[in-house]
Formats: C-alpha cells, structure tokens, sequence
C-alpha cells in the first residue's frame, strides 16, 4: 500500500523539482536578454532568427514559453502539497520532468555560448526526454484525477512536447544549414516540405498514442502556423513551404479531433 503521507525520499523530489525549475526560469530570464545575456535570436550568427531557415517561426510563436513556464511553474506549486507529495504520478514522473527542466537551461546556455552544434544535441536529448515523460504520463493517467491535475501535468508536458517538436524540427535545420549542407541538390522547398510532413506524422503518432489528448497538438499546430507566417510575411518567403505548414496544421488538429472522439472523447483524455 502506498504511503499516505510523505517519506524523504518525496520530500527529495519536491526538491530537486524547485531547484530545477528555478534553473530553469533563470536560463529562460538569461536567454530572453532582457537585463543580461543576449536573446536567443540574435546569438549564434542569427542562425535561429525568423528569417534564417525555411522552417524557422516568426517571432510571436516564441510567447508560448509564457504559457508553458507558467504551466512549470504551477506543476511545480502543486507539487508541493500533500496528496500530490505522495501521489505514484509524481513519484514515476518528477525526476522526469526535472530532466526536461534541466535540459531546457542546458540548451538555453548552449546558444548563448555560441555553439549552436551543441544545442541541436541538447534540444534531441530533450526532446527524447519528453517523449519518455509523455509516456509517463499516459500510462499513468487516473479516471478520478482531478482538472487540476489535468491542466498543470498532462496539459503542461503535452504543450511542452508538442512545442519542442517544432522547435527540434528548426533547431537542426539551422545547424544542418549552417554547417553547409546542400541538401543532397533538392531544393531548398522540398526540404522544406519534407520536414513539415515529418513533423505531422510525428503529431500524429503522438495523438494516436494519447487517444487524441489536444495540448501536444495544439502547441505543434501553434509552431506550424507560426512557420506559414514566416514565409509570407518574413524576409525568406516560400508560398510553397507556407502551404504545406498550413495544410499539415490543419490535418494534425482534424486528426487529432478524430481520434479524441472516436476514443470517448474528454473521458479517454483530458489534456
């Protein structure tokens, strides 16, 4: 029978959970440039900046990290009561979730060193690192959580990894790019294309395993469009490559919607 109330070991994870969220809001503080640093965009050449690759986002796609540093943030409040101290959810996910909060400062640093080869390494880890805790939290998923639990755990991590996808999507083809590939004498659209139709079957399989939970989709649906308005709008426009993010948003949310109702909607997956 598990603990009703919290051992040491609990008291440990919740924690090493504020520490590392707290590393974590300090990497993103130094990465905005706000007061010192200097913001992501304008480090490592201006190879992630908006108009730097045909994948890149325009810059209003970024605001999603308030929402997900809030939804960390909250997780990791909600984290320190009582039943959730002893809760077997925060027991299997919590070091988890503190790999992916490390991570994210690990990245942070990494561009702000300038060594844009290393962030792409960083963000492929975190990204392994949200899969393996999106597992987590699908298989450990109860019928009598409460909407609480829903949103600051599975609608935070789903945001997250939704987002990181995306962003793991840019991050490579800005080192690919920068290191000089040619992209094997295909044009640079196809390439394009290619990867934006990668990023929705990987949508896609993420919304089959979640039985079409809606916050994976809607932060990488968020990046696409995101992208579809940096190739319009932005300095490097492809109609081509704008079409294809449009088109493969709006099939991920329509597959997405399918599968949560064809699997009992809200009852099968909250978030």
């Amino acid at each position: 029978m598990a603990a009703t109330t919290p051992t040491r070991s609990d008291r440990t994870r919740q924690v090493v959970v504020v520490i590392s969220a707290v590393v974590a809001i300090i990497g993103s503080f130094i990465g905005s440039g706000a007061v010192i640093g200097t913001p992501i965009q304008d480090q490592v050449g201006g190879a992630l900046t908006a108009d730097s690759t045909l994948i890149a986002p325009a810059g209003p796609a970024f605001s999603i990290w308030s929402v997900i540093y809030t939804g960390l943030i909250a997780y990791t409040i909600w984290q320190l009561f009582p039943k959730p101290a002893v809760s077997e959810r925060n027991r299997r996910l919590g070091y988890p979730i503190v790999v992916t909060l490390l991570l994210n400062a690990a990245w942070i640093l990494s561009v702000q060193a300038g060594l844009l080869w290393l962030s792409c390494i960083v963000i492929v880890i975190l990204l392994a690192a949200l899969l393996y805790t999106f597992v987590g939290v699908v298989r450990t998923r109860t019928n009598g959580q409460g909407i609480v639990e829903s949103i600051v755990l599975d609608g935070t991590m789903g945001l997250y990894l939704g987002w990181v996808s995306i962003a793991t999507a840019a991050n490579i083809t800005a080192g690919l790019q920068t290191a000089g590939f040619d992209g094997f004498g295909l044009e640079p659209d196809v390439w394009g294309i290619v990867i934006l139709v990668v990023a929705g079957i990987a949508g896609l399989v993420i919304a089959l395993y979640g039985r079409g939970r809606l916050s994976p989709t809607a932060s990488l649906a968020w990046g696409l469009s995101w992208v579809a308005v940096s190739r319009t709008t932005g300095e490097l426009v492809s109609q081509p490559v704008a079409i294809a993010a449009v088109v493969v948003a709006v099939a991920l949310v329509l597959a997405t919607v399918a599968i949560r109702v064809a699997r009992g909607g809200r009852g099968s997956a909250p978030v």
